[in-house]
């Protein structure tokens, strides 16, 4: 069995999620009554924003490198970024990774390609809804990736920076993502929606919502992670 690194904290609420997901998946599909092997390293998501605010990724790259390594002298065999924002510099980061990365993005593209869908909602941190890099990694597989218009990007970040990130789950919250999703499937012909943040299936728990897949990319990237532990 391979051991895996998580760069958790950002944030904490679904670096905890991940944890329990990975055990419970791997109990699931080894049923030895043995348990993984995780080494979980919490950085700190200011200093990480901080980084994605000032536009600065060769510094947010640098500094996400030095985490990952410290998984690596710590005995992980492979890792992953539990936060989807910072997949903005997943390409450099990778590329000079002592060990192997697993993309949440990557990962989310081979789900909705599975399921056949074309074209996708996204729903994230603006960091991630406005990043390059769902786009570019689903045009690949011809999946086009559609954004909520201009004000529900901004409603989302906010409560996703103000309230999950920090575990409050309001239902009125809950209700107006449901009502974008509405408003997108109408409008925009949306297939599926991408929980692109890992602290979105915290409170769209529903695998399906009037016609469209969620896909959930903390499951998927947990699915993903424990299939390689196991290889």
């Amino acid at each position: 069995m391979k051991t895996l690194g998580i760069i958790g904290g950002i944030g904490p609420e679904s670096t905890i999620d991940y944890y329990r997901r990975i055990i419970a998946l791997y109990r699931k599909l080894n049923q030895d009554g043995s348990y993984p092997a995780i080494i979980i390293n919490n950085i700190d998501m200011k200093k990480m924003l901080d980084f994605i605010e000032a536009n600065e990724l060769a510094g947010l790259t640098d500094y996400l490198l030095r985490e990952v390594q410290k998984l690596a002298k710590a005995g992980a065999d492979l890792g992953l970024l539990a936060s989807n924002s910072p997949h903005i510099v997943f390409d450099e980061l990778s590329n000079q990774s002592p060990i192997l990365l697993l993309s949440i993005v990557e990962a989310a593209c081979q789900a909705a390609k599975k399921l056949g869908l074309k074209r996708v909602g996204l729903f994230g941190t603006r960091f991630s809804m406005q990043g390059p890099y769902y786009p570019a990694v689903f045009s690949r597989e011809g999946i086009t990736v559609t954004l909520p218009d201009e004000k529900e990007r901004a409603y989302i970040h906010d409560k996703y920076m103000n309230e999950l990130v920090n575990g409050v789950i309001i239902p009125e919250t809950h209700d107006r993502l449901l009502a974008i999703v509405d408003r997108m499937k109408a409008q925009e012909k949306i297939e599926g929606l991408v929980l692109g943040g890992t602290e979105l299936p915290l409170i769209l728990k529903e695998e399906t919502y009037h016609g469209i897949l969620f896909l959930d990319t903390t499951k998927i990237h947990v699915e993903r992670a424990v299939a390689e532990m196991l290889t």
